[in-house]
């Protein structure tokens, strides 16, 4: 079992989340207790009308006091009924607004989180934290709290009138219910770690089951519908047991309180006869006093009920405070200094950077981006072109030297200003599940479809757009699975170039183009270069040719840098490379309908490896 799973549900760490729950919903549950203290008070009227019915209407026959008696215990379940409606109304209510604010709260952090926390966490237990745990908060600030109160006031008011009746008897009976007490203390302390397990696995099951049905045609394309079931029914049955063993404590509980009762019926059976024998007690006396014992043990058995349901939400709140905990960039932004306009030089100095300890990815790069310039990136895989362009998007910092935006440190400089200023095209050009217009409005919410359009005529997405049915109102689906590699590259292009960056990251920005379409879109991205600083990653000699300056990497390092042709003239790393891809292109000119991948380097792994997922449940 994962580290964190094994970890208590402490009502000290989750406390603070609660009470500012409960203080934030105070005055919708202070209406709720006192509709609850109206609503228990006057459902105590009818066991105590047995009383008067018995002694007085039955006994005695006074039959002109049985009308007065109905007409008391109709209005008061008529005043019960109206209470617990309203009850119902104004903490179902409140319970579902506190719900919908943590689920705004936590969603809002988790968005403002580093990257590296998203690279070592899944998706799904993401979606857990912010939909199900927030669930919980229903027992707090709805109808759970109020009613364990109302059931400890029933149970104060019933134990008064209990000793009033027959102090001795009464005295026996709180005796056996402070056993079952006892017994509900330690049934919780074992069951809380228990629900907060139980979180845990539900969050891992949600991560691997949404990957696996986003991977879908990978898993269908290597026969691996089995393996994933197998992995699922891991899981499923994991949270079997869990669900199980907790029942198991539930119900027991359940049958222990039923004991309970059992007890109290004969302890009344023995003390209670023997008193109306002795005359210490009337026969109306006792039935009235059977009543308030139920009245007093019903409220201790919905306690074990409640008391369940509120540890799972202590166990819920638990787990969103660990996230609401974490420090976010926005948070750190708070130090730094704003960014009002910038012009796009970017200088590394010595820079070093390790995902794994121990395990450097970049080993003292240095170099200089001036502004308005574009720096292409050439090399093996592995050889960690991707890291240093993470690094100047700043999803993640450097562990020794300094990167300068116009010589200034990034690290001073507030970060959602700088990100401002970025356009990006990733090799995983991720499209929303919305129209064309939307995705590439992205970049620029207020945009026009005016604009929009030229933009997609320079990434030409135009070509393809218009002939779509419902043109850019046309859905791409998720993950924009409706179009093709090349059209959500383009699409992709096409919201970079809207927003109007003055860095402008290409990682691979045409590898999902035929030589026909890249060709087009060269002339645009050329167009669009001008006046920005732009960092580029391709394997394409075209793509590459035009670039100011070349930095040509291995195993972390700059081993060559300069022009094309001051490359060329080395006669080394980057000439090989060349020569290879030359070869290629030209084989791809003359054999067209070829695929052709040229042989590269070996390749290192630049990201850690990944967290154990769901094989390990």
């Amino acid at each position: 079992m994962p580290e964190d799973t094994k970890k208590r549900a402490k009502l000290s760490t989750a406390w603070p989340q609660a009470k500012e729950l409960i203080v934030a919903a105070r005055w919708r549950l202070l209406l709720g207790g006192v509709l609850m203290l109206v609503n228990r008070l006057v459902g105590l009227v009818l066991p105590a009308s047995s009383k008067y019915i018995i002694d007085e209407v039955i006994v005695k026959q006074r039959g002109e006091l049985l009308m007065p008696i109905a007409a008391v215990a109709g209005l008061a379940t008529l005043v019960q009924a109206v209470t617990s409606f309203s009850l119902s109304q104004v903490l179902g209510v409140a319970a579902q607004r506190a719900i919908t604010e943590m689920r705004k709260r936590v969603q809002a952090k988790v968005e403002r989180l580093p990257i590296s926390y998203f690279d070592s966490t899944q998706t799904g237990k993401l979606i857990s934290r912010i939909m199900n745990d927030a669930e919980g908060i229903r027992n707090l600030v709805g109808t759970g709290l109020v009613q364990l109160i109302g059931s400890l006031i029933t149970a104060a008011i019933a134990i008064g009138v209990l000793f009033y009746l027959n102090w001795r008897l009464t005295a026996v009976t709180i005796v056996v219910l402070a056993t079952f007490g006892g017994a509900l203390a330690y049934a919780f302390k074992k069951l809380r770690p228990l629900f907060r397990e139980r979180g845990e696995i539900q969050s891992e099951i949600t991560g691997r089951l949404a990957e696996s049905l986003g991977g879908i045609r990978i898993v269908k394309s290597y026969t691996a519908e089995k393996r994933e079931e197998l992995t699922f029914a891991r899981g499923a049955h994991k949270l079997f047991r869990n669900i199980a063993k907790s029942m198991t404590g539930v119900s027991a509980t359940t049958a222990f309180s039923s004991v309970v009762v059992g007890a109290i019926g004969v302890v009344i059976i023995m003390f209670g006869g023997h008193s109306v024998l002795t005359g210490q007690m009337t026969l109306g006396d006792l039935f009235m006093y059977i009543f308030f014992t139920g009245l007093m043990a019903m409220p201790v058995i919905e306690i074990a009920a409640i008391g369940t349901q509120i540890t799972e939400a202590f166990a819920g709140l638990d787990r969103i405070r660990e996230i609401l905990t974490m420090p976010t960039e926005d948070e750190e932004d708070a130090q730094r200094e704003a960014l009002p306009e910038m012009r796009g030089e970017v200088d590394f100095e010595n820079v070093w950077f390790e995902y794994n300890e121990g395990v450097p990815v970049l080993k003292g790069v240095s170099f200089q981006a001036p502004a308005g310039s574009t720096t292409a990136l050439v090399g093996s895989s592995g050889s960690g072109k991707s890291t240093l362009i993470s690094l100047v998007m700043n999803f993640n910092q450097p562990k020794s030297g300094a990167i300068k935006i116009d010589q200034r440190p990034l690290t001073s400089v507030k970060l959602r200003d700088y990100r401002s200023y970025l356009g990006v095209v990733l090799q995983d050009n991720f499209l929303f599940d919305g129209t064309v217009a939307d995705n590439i409005r992205f970049s620029k919410p207020h945009a026009t479809l005016e604009e929009i359009k030229a933009v997609s005529r320079i990434a030409h997405c135009d070509e393809f757009v218009t002939g779509f049915e419902n043109g850019y109102e046309t859905i791409v689906g998720e993950r924009g699975v409706k179009l093709s590699g090349g059209q959500r590259q383009r699409i992709a292009i096409a919201r970079a170039l809207l927003a109007d960056p003055k860095i402008l990251i290409l990682d691979e920005a045409t590898s999902s183009l035929d030589s026909e379409s890249e060709a087009m879109i060269q002339e645009g991205l050329r167009q669009l270069r001008q006046g920005r600083t732009t960092f580029v990653i391709a394997h394409r000699l075209s793509t590459i040719r035009s670039a100011d300056q070349i930095l040509v990497m291995e195993d972390g390092q700059i081993v060559e840098r300069g022009s094309h042709e001051q490359l060329l003239a080395l006669n080394g790393r980057y000439k090989q490379l060349y020569d290879k891809q030359y070869k290629f292109e030209r084989d791809q000119f003359i054999n067209p309908g070829e695929d052709f991948t040229p042989e590269l380097p070996s390749v290192k792994l630049e990201r850690p490896s990944a967290s154990p997922r769901m094989t390990a449940i």
